[in-house]
């Protein structure tokens, strides 16, 4: 049988990082029913820090973990392998609290009953970006280094360990994930999610009109479409088999954060560079000129400009809350996005991944 360990752990510092955090839990929620009424589930260790969640050990199987998931007191491969060591666990399914929330149960069983098939491989969603990793036997972590993230946790078992790799089919529900609030828009202005989700959701009251613009021109007869940031060649192909639109594709930084380049302070963007040049406002009049949308991966250009740029003012660019963002430049970049002419949307690296799963399932859905 398979034990599931969930770290869910926050440190929301403003209005906007409290309601990500908010549909984070639903999510849990979600996926925890999911877990439970799965046979080849054995335990499942939710490890947390919030209050809230303490009385989800109600739930079967669930035992609730307080822990301060806060740095530098937390450290991700340390409690995982002190997680492994103290309940004895022999094959592991791990994952955030909010990780592929759309993700189907008759996909979780495939993943457990892969893992359990064979000792010395590994199950994941994603090679560089992994939101949900099965592997056996879990003790293997012992005869290395501690690893900073579930992303560098990936590559240890693959490249280090010499486990094999075996990748779940790409689904709506293994690409979508929640971390920014451009996943809750994309989220609101969709059927998709559970019971838990939805609730959330719908309390927060999302206005969702730029992505219901965006959605017109994906509609549309080969319109110009913008993809820019961290994309993939999945990415791609998926909008080109599935929109009749012409794409305009500028990829930077692929695996920044899972290579330690964000970290070390080394990401850099032409785009940035070019954007120093002419600054956001004109940047966003040609793009208009360009392009009859676009999504815009907007981490590569904040970190080119190695500003100490927080999570809240990330976030409210996604929201185009200019008038709560403290640093100037993601003020006005933000603001010139605003203003553009065409439907702009702004987020991380989901909004030209798992937000395009999401769209494609949603034209899908409705054929």
């Amino acid at each position: 049988m398979v034990d599931v360990v969930i770290f869910e752990g926050s440190a929301a510092q403003s209005p906007v990082e409290e309601m990500l955090v908010k549909v984070r839990h639903g999510a849990l929620k979600d996926n925890l029913d999911k877990f439970i009424s799965m046979p080849e589930i054995k335990r499942i260790i939710l490890v947390t820090n919030q209050p809230d969640l303490a009385a989800l050990a109600r739930l079967p199987k669930v035992t609730v973990e307080m822990n301060d998931l806060e740095p530098p007191t937390f450290h991700f491969g340390r409690q995982l392998l002190d997680v492994i060591e103290r309940h004895h666990i022999e094959t592991i399914l791990c994952m955030g609290g909010a990780a592929v929330p759309l993700l189907r149960q008759d996909e979780l069983v495939q993943i457990c009953l892969q893992i359990l098939a064979k000792s010395g491989r590994y199950v994941t969603n994603n090679v560089q970006s992994a939101d949900i990793i099965a592997f056996r036997p879990a003790g293997i972590l012992k005869e290395f280094d501690p690893v900073i993230s579930d992303n560098a946790l990936a590559l240890l078992l693959r490249y280090d360990a010499r486990f094999e790799q075996v990748l779940m089919p790409v689904t709506v529900g293994t690409q979508f994930d929640i971390d920014t609030p451009t996943d809750l828009l994309m989220l609101a202005a969709s059927p998709f999610g559970g019971s838990h989700l939805r609730k959330a959701l719908a309390e927060l009251a999302l206005e969702t009109s730029i992505i219901d613009r965006a959605k017109k021109v994906l509609c549309g007869n080969y319109e110009e479409v913008a993809l820019i940031g961290r994309v993939g060649a999945p990415a791609i192909a998926l909008m080109n088999q599935n929109f009749k639109v012409r794409l305009r594709v500028f990829s930077e930084e692929r695996g920044m954060k899972a290579l330690g380049r964000l970290e070390r302070n080394e990401v850099v963007s032409l785009l940035g560079y070019w954007l120093e040049e002419i600054g956001p406002e004109r940047f966003f009049s040609y793009l208009a000129q360009t392009v009859a949308a676009a999504f815009i991966d907007t981490r590569v250009l904040f970190a080119h400009f190695k500003n100490d740029i927080s999570d809240a003012d990330r976030f409210y660019s996604d929201l185009f809350l200019s008038e709560q963002i403290q640093d100037p430049f993601v003020r006005e970049f933000t603001q010139a996005a605003k203003a553009c002419p065409i439907p702009v949307v702004l987020g991380g690296h989901s909004l030209v991944s798992g937000c395009i799963h999401l769209l494609v399932a949603e034209l899908n859905s409705q054929l």
